[in-house]
């Protein structure tokens, strides 16, 4: 019996390394299946210099778009431009400068884009850290809700005007199924009175989706559409901060996603024809998924908008 077990688990590694590609299959189920060419169109996406966001501005490049790939490691950006270049034929792939945890940087790339550019048609906020040490941004904001959320929200806020100019457009924020361990504890926004690394992410994934649904009911019938995603579990560089997560993305690595199925809701929510009337809602393999209880509260929606308003100097409306 114990000579069958240990042959079992001898034997394990390697059954999942054949059937590694049919459990990817099965887990990867969503894929975006839309023929929409976007010649003439503008997308941003932020953190596009690794995994799904890289992938993600690929695919906007292959189909013809002008595509800005908006990094905090610009040497890193240059490098997966003419990558992309060179792989989709399409030299419309720029870099620019932007640091989320920075808010003069964001607003410096803002500044750049709106008077390089006539037009923005796609905002994929794709950028994100995860379980990180207790630090704080430039401006003093614990780094996850700083960086995930409230650099996100400026952005956005800066660019809206060009969105709306530009109608129809979208914008697509990643968000995660972590949010349904997310609350936001607005006495205590910034981590400093409790702080845990894994909780602080699940609040910021969270505030993704409050923030879309919010935006989205600001913009109703103004031609652009918000839309929230859960990408996946993906094989990425966002669990770096994390030997722990290193470790488990390692042993369950047969069934992770590959960054590039890991941007197929991205994609889904970007260009496929028809999801206007979805606008506000939150998507997993390019379906409507299910969302916490926290995720489908307006007052908390309503109020987390008007605390990030005053905390970036943003007038409230």
């Amino acid at each position: 019996m114990i000579t069958f077990l240990l042959l079992l688990l001898l034997l394990l590694p390697l059954f999942l390394y054949i059937a590694a590609p049919q459990i990817r299959k099965i887990l990867s189920s969503g894929v975006c299946t839309s023929t929409v060419q976007l010649p003439g169109k503008v997308a941003v996406v932020t953190g596009a210099n690794t995994g799904i966001g890289k992938e993600t501005a690929k695919e906007l490049a292959q189909r013809g778009a002008r595509v800005y790939l908006a990094c905090r490691d610009v040497l890193k950006g240059e490098l997966v431009a003419r990558e992309i270049q060179t792989m989709t034929g399409n030299k419309q792939v720029l870099v620019r400068k932007l640091d989320l945890a920075d808010t003069k940087s964001i607003r410096a790339f803002a500044k750049g884009f709106l008077a390089e550019e006539e037009h923005l048609h796609i905002l994929i906020n794709n950028a994100g850290v995860m379980m990180c040490p207790y630090t704080k941004t430039v401006d003093g904001f614990e780094m996850h809700m700083g960086v995930n959320h409230l650099g996100h929200f400026l952005l956005t806020h800066l660019l809206l005007e060009k969105l709306k100019e530009s109608a129809p457009s979208r914008i697509v924020n990643l968000s995660s199924l972590a949010h349904h361990l997310g609350r936001i504890h607005f006495h205590d926004l910034q981590g400093e009175k409790f702080y845990n690394a894994g909780l602080a992410y699940c609040h910021s994934k969270l505030a993704n989706i409050l923030f879309t649904q919010e935006l989205a009911r600001r913009l109703k019938g103004s031609g652009i559409t918000a839309y929230s995603v859960h990408p996946g579990t993906v094989k990425s560089e966002l669990v770096r901060h994390s030997p722990f997560m290193k470790w488990m993305w390692w042993l369950f690595s047969f069934f992770i996603k590959t960054p590039q199925q890991g941007a197929q809701t991205s994609l889904y929510c970007a260009i496929t024809e028809g999801l206007e009337v979805l606008s506000g809602h939150h998507f997993s393999d390019c379906s409507v998924a299910w969302v916490s209880a926290q995720a489908r509260n307006e007052t908390i929606a309503r109020r987390l908008w008007d605390v990030s308003c005053d905390l970036l100097g943003i007038p409230i409306d």
